[in-house]
C-alpha cells in the first residue's frame, strides 16, 4: 500500500537569488525522487519569506522609481508560488527524467481563506524579506513605515500580519491530482491568503505561516505523513546551550509543556510544533516529522528526525 507524504520545504533553504534557489532545489529534487521511487506519493509545499518580500521590495521600487502599478502583496505572494513552483517542477521533473519514471509534476497557485477580523492583524509577527542591522531597520521604518522584529538573534526582518488559516480554496483540486498520481507542489507560501466577500474572494496583506498551511493540507488529504524540513536535523530543547538536547520523539502534552517554557522561538521552530500538534490531533495514526532538508529518507525510515506524535496529550 503506498504512503501519502506532504513535505514542508523551509523558504531559507531555497536560496536568495533566482539562481542559488535552482541550484539548491536540484538537490532537494533528488531527495524527494529518492522517495517517490521507494513508492511514496508526494505532495510538496514550501516557504516564501525571503522570495516574496524581494519581489515586494523589487515592485515597489519599481513602483516609486519609474511609476510602474503598485502591486498588492497578495499578487507578490502568487508570483511567488508561480517561480518557486517553476523551479521545483523542473528540477523534480528532471530528475524523473534521468530515472526513466514517468510521473506528471506540476504546481497549483493556492488560496487559503483567513478571517477578516482576525487578530493578527492588529499585531504583525511573520517575518518576510531580507536581513537588516537594527540600525537599518530602523531607518527604513522611518521611510516607509514597516514594522521590523528580531529574528531568532540573526538580525532584524519586516513583518506582516500573519493570520490563522481556516480553509484550503483548492483542496478538492489538489486531492483529485494526488488521486491521479501526480505529483503536485502547493499552498506555496501557506497560500495566498483572502477573505470572503460578497463577490467572491478578496487577496490582503499578509502571509501565512507555511507550516500550519501545509498541516491543514495533510489534513485534507489524510496524509499518512507530515515532514517538515528545516535546517537542523531534530528539535532541540535548550537550543545553543550547553546542556542542549536533541529529541528523537515529542508527545503533544511535552510539546505543550516546553512551548510554555518558551522552548520554541516564534519566528523559528514554535510554528512547526504547532503545525505538527494540529496535524496527529486530527491524524490519530499520522507521523509528523520535523528533520533537515538533506535527512527525508532516513527520516522515513525512523533513522533521525523528530517524531511528534499525540501519546500523552
Amino acid at each position: 500500500m503506498k504512503r501519502k507524504v506532504v513535505i514542508a520545504l523551509g523558504g531559507n533553504a531555497l536560496g536568495n537569488t533566482p539562481l542559488e534557489q535552482l541550484n539548491l532545489i536540484k538537490k532537494t529534487a533528488k531527495n524527494i525522487v529518492d522517495i517517490i521511487e521507494d513508492g511514496y506519493e508526494v505532495v510538496i509545499t514550501h516557504g516564501n519569506g525571503p522570495q516574496v518580500g524581494m519581489i515586494n521590495l523589487a515592485m515597489e521600487v519599481s513602483h516609486e522609481e519609474i511609476a510602474t502599478p503598485d502591486m498588492p502583496f497578495a499578487e507578490c505572494g502568487a508570483m511567488s508560488q508561480g517561480y518557486i513552483g517553476y523551479h521545483l517542477q523542473q528540477s523534480i521533473q528532471r530528475e524523473l527524467l534521468k530515472r526513466n519514471m514517468r510521473k506528471n509534476c506540476l504546481t497549483v497557485i493556492t488560496q487559503v481563506l483567513v478571517d477578516a477580523k482576525d487578530e493578527a492583524f492588529k499585531n504583525p509577527t511573520k517575518p518576510i524579506g531580507s536581513f537588516y542591522t537594527k540600525e537599518e531597520a530602523e531607518q527604513i521604518s522611518k521611510e516607509k513605515g514597516y514594522i521590523f522584529k528580531e529574528d531568532a538573534n540573526r538580525g532584524f526582518r519586516r513583518v506582516i500580519a500573519s493570520p490563522e488559516p481556516l480553509k484550503i480554496i483548492e483542496a478538492k483540486v489538489i486531492k483529485e491530482l494526488v488521486l491521479k498520481r501526480n505529483i503536485v507542489i502547493a499552498a506555496g507560501g501557506g497560500g495566498i491568503p483572502v477573505i470572503k466577500t460578497k463577490s467572491g474572494f478578496k487577496g490582503v496583506d499578509a502571509v501565512i505561516d507555511k507550516d500550519k498551511t501545509s498541516a491543514k493540507l495533510a489534513i485534507s488529504l489524510d496524509a499518512d505523513i507530515f515532514l517538515i524540513l528545516t535546517a537542523v536535523d531534530k528539535v532541540c530543547i535548550n537550543f545553543g546551550k550547553e546542556n542542549e538536547q536533541k529529541l528523537d520523539l515529542l508527545t503533544i502534552k511535552q510539546a505543550k509543556e516546553d512551548m510554555k517554557n518558551d522552548e520554541f522561538k516564534k519566528g523559528s521552530m514554535l510554528p512547526k510544533i504547532e503545525a505538527c500538534i494540529d496535524y496527529v490531533t486530527h491524524k490519530k495514526n499520522g507521523q509528523a516529522i520535523i528533520t533537515a532538508l538533506d535527512k527525508i529518507k532516513d527520516a522515513l525510515l525512523g533513522k533521525t528526525g523528530t517524531i511528534v506524535v499525540r501519546k500523552g496529550e
